[in-house]
């Protein structure tokens, strides 16, 4: 075959595993030195990979929350004795304010104190809009700690402030997954809940809203003979919290525009008119506040996380002592002033006219914003982590007062920036500090002189200013390290890179000849030893430095895998001056044909890395690959129009399947016809192997020697397998839309039909195409009986493709090499690693892993998200199990998701056998094309915004990272699991012979 090594330019077909090409280079020992290299080199990408992986968690989900500030007492008596807190979780804002359809408003109480005694707007919540959060930013004043992915969102796995911390005494009432979470560590609290088992979608939920009113009733009830409790109840600084989860529940299960839903806000506006009338009766004394809201909206699906307004925007309504009357407008001509609230909205946006609220001022908030809002009117110090802006609007105090509360509020900020600035500094040899507050002493001098001089405007203003500051401080602490640990990692991915590329350069191409000569005449003296002491020394005196900091020990990790990777890639100077030496002594034209191939990889991996956020571009990526091979084909074997035809045409069904949605809906005709489709494709297979005993182009595609095949009967068990598993998937699912429960019978014969079909292709002939369709039709039962819909045909159109790329590697390779007699070659032939007399790596080889990468995501991506399990339904799994078994449905799931790839890595092996690659030198080509994705989802990590979009992102980079973990050390080198597991089928011989 023509073309240039790997480097581009000559011709060889020497390589690892060529017998001349071992004896030039030192024979078998040349060969175990190989391997003895490759284990190294795994055996160090796992440990690098595993480290690396870790440092997202160092980088983007360190906890901003800090310890050791004091509390910012308020210097003016608070307006109010008690705060009531109602929480409606999953109330959305819209359906709130909006008039039923016969133009009733759903909450009468409520708008009513909107219109005559108090303040309303829109309380802005930031993604990711779940309870805890939600809950966490209400009552302690900051947003999602990102620490909380290692607890897997549950729990925030550091304690925090709260203003039920601050309280006198609180009593709360409501769900068991959020009353503890605040009121577990305070003494000072009487709460309850009720049990998990009232959470039941299949009823109305409402009823848990007024469980937690019966408690609080009762409550008061019990005081009246319960002198201790009445006392509690009679002193300051008191806090109520009703937990109101009807409208959540009710929300997932029946939709938020349902009659259930919609009902439910009635519910809790009648809770809320309940506890004013109780509370006024009982105090009778006009100090208690009342501040209703909610966590998170819904979204019309019945679920939330996302930053959508359906999920972020919340009612808010408060009332009573400290708070404001309502406020007329003159004007609804509202100009946009710049502002942004955290779900990225405009401040004073309209109001919608359908609210009937257009003539009354509005007053829009951060969720984080109640926090310091409720301390201040109970007279509480602010929560020390809340990083909330206290809401003027809403507060009934005179300028002094107001002075005071926002000083207060930006002093308790001040203290977390110090807190933070100081505990660096003392862990830190050289200190960066943040310039624009390093002398904020002054400014808090001059907000105490404004306030002496009564310039209370001036004082907010410059509180306002100061408060801005700090928050920017602590996001500058909160990043301090970004910069040396993203270098850090990024070099450690580059160097690693490097040194494979080394191997592969040295050990699989034939320029390992060359660069040995050359190593051995270079005129470079440094030796391995002078580098490795080098190495050592720099690991050493970076050790002191983060241990002198009191860095974590993950940070010597980091560093000590990078200089040990660039210190190993110092050691081979010689080798990278030979590399060099190669480079310079090479035509322009080669190196441009070498740069172009490199532009062309890049913008691919870009492209999937694209792709991973847009399933759609896969549809133009195999509309034009389709035109693109069929051209190639045309032009190169101008005989083979049908041959053109079947790639353009299979390239082109595939593109269909990442335009159909990610959730996939229910289809049983469809799955049951693509097992007909299944059997249609195997007996093509079939008709193929048997019409190339007079066609040499044929016979080499299929790779069959000229002894007849004796395998007629394993085809056509197989063939049957399928069409029973089609059958069993229409027979079940009937079944079960009868709302009846899966047989044993059932469950028994698709369990069987799984196992069996996987089997059976252990026993198939060795020529390729023989085994390949063995394992299609293997597979096929399973994933037919995994399949709710679309996804059944996608098996197929997949398995099309990839025929396609085996027949254009064969036009590629018979164009090139055939002259005379066809020499076939069975599967069987020296099986292991690249010992079938395998070539060396050409330039022209690089498009072997770059297909294998597009096929190897498409496969993943064609009928959903594998980063996200979620974007997959359970009932997938409900014909071989109904009874919810986590563990066990979660692994059928997922071996669905492999299926198709193990199609990939089956054919990805034939090929590099078919066309004599060295198959580890390509696999290690797909490890640095994977790695140089994985820097680029490295810096797309996020931890800010729903929990879907934070996991997907880590999935993102963990996916790709997870690459080498696929790699195992056997005698014959690195393999991945899956190929591994297939290899037994594609390369079997001691088990059929």
């Amino acid at each position: 075959m023509a073309g240039g090594g790997i480097l581009g330019g000559g011709r060889s077909s020497w390589g690892y595993g060529h017998p001349a090409a071992a004896r030039q280079i030192g024979g078998r020992w040349w060969q175990q030195e190989v391997k003895r290299r490759e284990r190294w080199l795994v055996a160090l990408g796992i440990v690098l990979h595993a480290i690396y992986m870790l440092s997202i968690f160092d980088i983007y989900f360190k906890t901003p929350i800090v310890h050791g500030m004091d509390p910012v007492p308020q210097r003016f008596s608070p307006p109010a004795k008690r705060l009531v807190l109602f929480v409606a979780d999953g109330l959305r804002a819209d359906k709130f304010f909006e008039p039923d359809s016969d133009g009733r408003f759903r909450a009468p109480f409520l708008r009513s104190v909107i219109k005559e005694k108090g303040r309303w707007g829109i309380s802005h919540a930031r993604p990711p809009t779940e309870s805890r959060p939600g809950h966490v930013a209400i009552i302690a004043g900051f947003y999602e700690d990102p620490s909380a992915v290692t607890k897997g969102w549950k729990a925030n796995p550091v304690e925090f402030d709260s203003v039920f911390n601050r309280s006198r005494h609180t009593f709360a009432f409501g769900s068991p997954d959020i009353i503890p979470i605040f009121c577990r560590s305070v003494p000072h609290s009487t709460w309850a809940t009720y049990p998990h088992e009232y959470e039941d979608f299949a009823s109305d939920a409402s009823f848990l809203d007024q469980w937690s009113f019966d408690q609080f009733h009762s409550l008061l009830n019990r005081s009246r003979n319960d002198p201790k409790l009445r006392q509690m109840l009679l002193q300051d600084k008191l806090v109520i919290f009703l937990h109101l989860l009807g409208c959540d529940t009710n929300g997932h299960a029946h939709r938020p525009y349902s009659s259930i839903y919609l009902s439910n806000v009635k519910v809790v506006d009648k809770i809320a008119e309940d506890v004013y009338n109780l509370l006024e009766n009982y105090f009778n004394d006009n100090q208690t506040t009342y501040v209703f809201t909610a966590d998170h909206g819904m979204s019309d699906k019945g679920s939330h996380g996302d930053g959508h307004p359906s999920n972020t925007d919340t009612p808010l309504v408060a009332w009573g002592a400290g708070i404001k009357n309502p406020g007329w407008l003159i004007s609804d001509s509202l100009s946009d002033d710049g502002f942004r609230f955290v779900d990225e909205h405009k401040h004073d946006m309209p109001t919608p006219t359908e609210w009937g609220l257009r003539g009354i001022e509005r007053v829009d908030v951060n969720q984080a914003d109640l926090a310091p809002l409720m301390a201040t009117i109970v007279g509480l110090p602010c929560p020390v982590n809340s990083v909330g802006n206290l809401p003027l609007g809403y507060l009934s105090l005179n300028k002094a007062e107001e002075v005071e509360a926002v000083f207060a509020n930006t002093k308790q900020i001040l203290n977390q920036f110090l807190q933070k600035s100081r505990l660096k500094q003392l862990s830190s040899l050289y200190f960066r500090p943040y310039k624009p507050l390093a002398n904020f002493s002054s400014f808090l001098d001059q907000i105490e002189d404004l306030i002496a001089a009564k310039e209370y405007k001036a004082a907010l203003k410059t509180c306002h200013i100061l408060r801005a500051m700090s928050l920017e401080g602590l996001h500058y602490f909160q990043t301090y390290d970004w910069l040396m640990l993203m270098a850090t990692i990024t070099l450690g991915y580059i160097g690693w890179m490097i040194n494979l590329t080394l191997h592969v350069l040295q050990s699989y191409t034939f320029l390992g000849n060359i660069f040995l000569k050359k190593t051995q005449e270079s005129s470079l003296r440094i030796t391995k030893k002078h580098v490795y002491l080098g190495g050592c020394l720099l690991m050493s005196l970076l050790s002191v430095i983060l241990y002198l900091e009191n860095s974590p020990l993950l940070y010597h990790a980091y560093i000590s895998m990078t200089v040990f990777l660039w210190t190993q890639i110092l050691s081979k100077l010689q080798l990278l001056n030979a590399i060099w030496k190669e480079l310079s002594s090479r035509n322009f034209i080669s190196n441009m044909k070498l740069l172009s191939v490199l532009v062309m990889s890049f913008i691919i991996l870009e492209f999937l890395v694209a792709s991973f956020f847009n399933r759609k571009l896969y549809t133009w990526f195999f509309l034009m690959a389709g035109i693109l091979a069929a051209l190639h084909l045309f032009f190169i074997a101008s005989g083979r129009h049908i041959m053109a035809l079947y790639l353009w045409s299979s390239c082109w069904f595939l593109s269909m399947f990442t335009l159909m949605p990610a959730e996939i809906p229910d289809n049983n005709p469809l799955v049951v016809a693509s097992g007909g489709l299944i059997v249609l494709i195997g007996m093509a297979s079939r008709w193929l192997q048997s019409s190339s005993r007079c066609d040499n182009f044929k016979l080499y595609i299929v790779q069959m020697s000229e002894q007849r095949s004796q395998f007629h009967k394993l085809f056509l068990v197989q063939a049957s397998l399928v069409v029973v598993s089609s059958l069993m998937v229409w027979l079940s699912t009937s079944h079960r839309n009868l709302k009846k429960e899966l047989l044993p019978v059932h469950q028994l014969i698709n369990w069987s039909i799984a196992v069996v079909s996987m089997i059976l292709p252990l026993f198939s002939p060795p020529s390729i195409l023989s085994r390949l369709t063995s394992i299609f039709l293997g597979f096929a039962p399973p994933f037919l009986l995994l399949s709710i819909g679309y996804e059944a045909v996608f098996y197929s159109a997949l398995a099309l493709v990839l025929m396609g790329w085996i027949s254009l590697e064969c036009v590629n390779l018979y164009s090139a090499e055939y002259q005379g007699p066809l020499h076939v070659r069975s599967l069987e032939d020296n099986p292991t690693g690249g010992g079938y007399n395998a070539r060396s790596l050409q330039l022209s080889d690089i498009r072997i892993p770059l297909f294998f990468m597009v096929l190897f995501n498409i496969a993943f991506f064609g009928t959903g998200n594998f980063a996200s399990i979620a974007s997959f339904e359970i009932s997938s799994v409900y014909r071989f199990i109904t009874i919810f078994s986590p563990f066990l449905m979660a692994a059928l799931l997922i071996f669905k998701l492999f299926i198709p790839f193990l199609l990939v890595i089956c054919v990805f092996s034939a090929i590099s056998k078919l066309i004599r690659v060295p198959r580890l030198g390509c696999y290690f080509i797909v490890i640095i094309f994977s790695d140089l994705m994985t820097i680029h989802f490295f810096f797309l990590v996020r931890n800010t915004g729903s929990w879907m979009e934070i996991g997907n992102s880590i999935s993102h980079f963990g996916l790709m990272s997870a690459q080498i973990f696929d790699m195992g050390t056997t005698t014959n080198g690195p393999y991945s699991f899956s190929s591994e597991l297939f290899r037994c089928y594609l390369f079997l011989e001691c088990s059929l012979h």
